[in-house]
């Protein structure tokens, strides 16, 4: 999934402000508890292939601001594509690889610049868990090697939960004390050498 449009406006907030004087003695509207619903695209990726769809979920978290522009917390997350992301392979042999992926759960921790007193720019990184689906459905009961018969070939169905990290960035925007947007590009990879890329926009409130 290009990234390549979150990583120009990252770099047009970034410059604009540059001439710029804010005052950063007032209380910040980066503090709190804060909750938020997350909409976007989602890059399942397996067997060298992937599958995009759209995704949604949410986050929950807590934000601290340290030296006026520091902001640092945690945060833990929720996200699935709409009905599952499936990718389908050829097998070694024949037969058809089926890698589906269902929900993800993580946990993160956030650290970011405020740009202005309503602008953050903030990366991201934690542990996600992925539950997901393999299967393989053999054409043939036999397993070839050099076309050599060497054994049956059977098929497998598995239902797991893999661990894996994730890492992202993105900014964020206070619209009033309590009400912000974002956009944020995250990346999952999974103990099972799947991984998924997420380009998100959300929106949340702050509780102080």
């Amino acid at each position: 999934m290009r990234t390549s449009t979150l990583l120009g406006l990252l770099a047009a907030v970034a410059a604009a402000p540059a001439a710029q004087a804010f005052d950063f003695g007032m209380p910040s509207t980066f503090r709190g508890f804060r909750v938020e619903g997350n909409v976007g695209g989602d890059r399942f990726q397996s067997q060298a292939i992937h599958t995009d769809k759209f995704g949604y979920g949410g986050t929950a978290g807590f934000d601290g601001v340290f030296a006026d522009r520091i902001v640092v917390g945690a945060e833990a997350s929720y996200w699935t594509a709409n009905k599952g992301s499936e990718n389908n392979s050829a097998g070694l042999n024949g037969g058809l690889v089926h890698d589906k992926s269902f929900e993800e759960f993580g946990g993160a921790i956030r650290a970011g610049y405020l740009i202005t007193p309503k602008l953050l720019i903030f990366g991201k990184g934690g542990y996600v868990n992925s539950e997901q689906r393999k299967s393989f459905n053999p054409t043939t009961n036999l397993f070839y090697v050099n076309g050599n018969i060497v054994g049956p070939e059977r098929g497998y169905y598995n239902h797991i939960h893999t661990d894996g990290f994730q890492g992202g960035g993105g900014v964020e925007y206070s619209l009033t004390d309590m009400f912000y947007v974002n956009a944020q590009y995250v990346y999952s990879g999974y103990a099972d050498h799947t991984a998924r890329q997420r380009i998100m926009a959300g929106a949340g409130v702050r509780f102080k």
